[in-house]
Formats: structure tokens, C-alpha cells, sequence
């Protein structure tokens, strides 16, 4: 992979929500208070990647009052380039919500959507502004906002098509949500899509279920790339001991060499809030192969220490930054381990 030098390393499309969560292990339909937070796929891969040092951005739409106002506050804090957040002030827009209730074995954790009629839903094309196509070297979204609307399924493909003509490299996650739409729409849509994808992330499930493939993990991540021109293919493995305690690691596979990566997985993580892990993978990853031209064993050490560290973390977004990054995985590649920094 060569990476051309743009003013952006990496821009992505996507819905911005709130997330409100009852304190603790309080439930939904009894709990009187919540607390808020911002959060939505990818923001959360553009935080991840920004808080390690590469230069994010992020279209979205949000309403013209106080609840756009603390969403944009949000992403600026994080180093996340508030550019190509749309105001919308003529349809008087909300906010999407969405409700998350923490999960305790044998108590599973639970979401509760509410993003119809959001602002993000009216975004057109000629809304966004043209300079982001050409001044971006990667340009990630993900099924999550393709599976939301039509008009927005045709959004991302028009910015996918726009990206790719102007020399961007093109991520794509495809994060399927059975809530959200079928196995079989979200295979018809991606699959129009990926002529055009460079880097893809898709779990072993999702490529048996929604992609109809067969074989191993890794003869179904490099028929991908067999059938279409996929640089790098990503398939993360967690294993659930309880809501709280958790296994990770991933493969990644590089078609250009032919040849696949793994390392051993974080082991026993204490979850705290598993909300965006996936998504801090992706942005680890994406770290990892544009600060090193393309080097697909580096996208997996820094997305599996990204989604590890962020399954500690409450709320959608990241908090880690590139040297806590790299003492875990220094740490984790290593025979010893201290209890405490310091």
C-alpha cells in the first residue's frame, strides 16, 4: 500500500447518538437517571485512530441547538476535526438516542434504538463539502449507516464512488446489525460496494451468515480478496465468558503477500463497557497500517491493544492514547508483567 500525504489521514461517514445508560448495573425500566454520552460507529473508529496521533475527521449532520452544540464539543476534544459536521438548520433535526443497560452473568447487556427521524437522515451530497474528497488519504464507513435508510445507502456509495476517484483508500466494516436489516439486503448492497473497498473488516460469523461463505476463518477472508480487489482483510475473534470477562484477538490477512497474521489473544479482560471495541479495533487498525505503510501485523497488534483497552472503558469512545497503546503492548508481548504503572 502507498499512502499519498493529504491533510487528512483519515475521514469517515456516519450517524452521531447519544447514549444514555442507567449508573451501574441499574435497569432500564427502573432506573429515574441516566447518564449521557456521545458515541455512533464511526466517530468512534475516527477517535480511536485521532487519539493515536492520526489526523481524523468526521461527516455527519447534527441539529442547530445545545444537544449539537455538546456533540460537536465532544468530537473537537478528542482532536477530531468538527470540518464536515453538517448544522441542520432548516429541518429543526434531533439528536438519535440510543439506551444501554449494563449486563451481569446471567443478565446479558441491552440496547434500546431511537434514530428515526434524526438529523443525519436528511444529509445530502451537496452538503459536504468537496474539499474532504480530495485532502483525505483513507476514508472509512461502515454497514451500520448504509443499513439505516435508503437515501443513505445511496449516500455512502456516492462517497465511496467520490473518495475513491480522488486516490483515497477505502475501509469499510461491515458491522451487520440483524436489527437494523436482513442478511441477504446487506449482502446485495455491500456487494456493490467492494470494487471499490481497499481494507475490510468482517467477523467469521458474519462472512458464514450474511456472505454465504464456507471453509475456515481464513480461506473465507482471502476468497474476499479473490473475488474482489481488497487489499487487507480484518476478521476480529472474541470468546464471551461472562458479560464481564472477555477473550480477544484477530487475523488479518494481506493479499498482496498472500499470507496471514495473528498473535496470541488478550486474555481475561475486564469488561467494563464493551460498547466500541469493535470500533476502537478498527481504528487501532487502521493506525497501524497507515503509520507503516501497510503493514498488516502492525493494523493487528494495535487494533487487538485498541479493542482490549477499550472493553475498560465506560462509554462509546476511546480514551487511550498512543504510549499507553504501546506499554500494552509491549506489555503484552512480554514474560513480565507489573501490577501498576508508576
Amino acid at each position: 500500500m502507498e499512502f499519498e500525504d493529504r491533510s487528512f489521514d483519515l475521514v469517515t461517514l456516519g450517524q452521531i447518538l447519544l447514549r444514555l445508560s442507567p449508573k451501574g448495573n441499574e435497569r432500564i425500566a427502573r432506573s429515574d437517571s441516566f447518564e449521557k454520552n456521545v458515541g455512533g460507529a464511526e466517530l468512534n473508529v475516527a477517535v480511536s485512530a485521532a487519539l493515536l496521533g492520526l489526523r481524523t475527521g468526521v461527516i455527519s449532520k447534527i441539529p442547530a441547538n445545545d444537544l449539537g452544540a455538546y456533540i460537536r464539543s465532544t468530537v473537537r476534544s478528542y482532536n477530531v476535526s468538527d470540518d464536515f459536521l453538517i448544522e441542520d438548520k432548516a429541518n429543526q433535526g434531533r439528536v438519535g438516542l440510543y439506551y444501554y443497560e449494563y449486563g451481569a452473568y446471567p443478565r446479558k447487556p441491552q440496547v434500546i434504538y431511537d434514530r428515526q427521524d434524526e438529523a443525519f437522515f436528511n444529509t445530502s451530497i451537496d452538503e459536504i463539502d468537496p474539499a474532504v474528497f480530495e485532502n483525505t488519504k483513507c476514508f472509512h464507513t461502515s454497514g451500520i449507516t448504509m443499513a439505516l435508510s435508503k437515501p443513505l445507502r445511496e449516500l455512502t456509495i456516492e462517497c465511496i464512488r467520490r473518495f475513491k476517484e480522488a486516490g483515497a483508500l477505502i475501509s469499510f466494516d461491515v458491522n451487520f446489525r440483524g436489527n437494523l436489516w436482513t442478511g441477504d439486503e446487506a449482502r446485495e448492497t455491500i456487494e456493490q460496494i467492494l470494487p471499490y473497498v481497499d481494507i475490510f473488516f468482517c467477523s467469521e460469523s458474519t462472512a458464514r451468515l450474511t456472505f454465504r461463505k464456507e471453509g475456515t476463518c481464513e480461506e473465507m477472508m482471502a476468497s474476499f480478496t479473490k473475488d474482489y480487489p481488497i487489499k487487507a482483510v480484518f476478521a476480529t475473534q472474541r470468546t464471551v465468558h461472562s458479560p464481564k470477562l472477555h477473550d480477544f484477538t484477530s487475523i488479518g490477512y494481506s493479499a498482496e503477500e498472500n499470507k496471514f497474521y495473528q498473535e496470541k489473544p488478550y486474555l481475561n479482560i475486564d469488561v467494563v463497557d464493551r460498547i466500541g471495541s469493535g470500533d476502537a479495533y478498527c481504528g487501532g487498525a487502521l493506525y497501524g497500517l497507515l503509520s507503516s505503510n501497510g503493514d498488516v501485523m502492525n493494523a493487528i497488534r494495535y487494533g487487538n491493544a485498541c479493542s482490549a483497552m477499550k472493553n475498560t472503558i465506560p462509554g462509546d469512545l476511546p480514551q487511550s492514547r498512543l504510549s499507553e497503546i504501546n506499554d500494552v503492548i509491549e506489555d503484552h508481548n512480554s514474560s513480565y508483567h507489573s501490577e501498576m504503572k508508576r
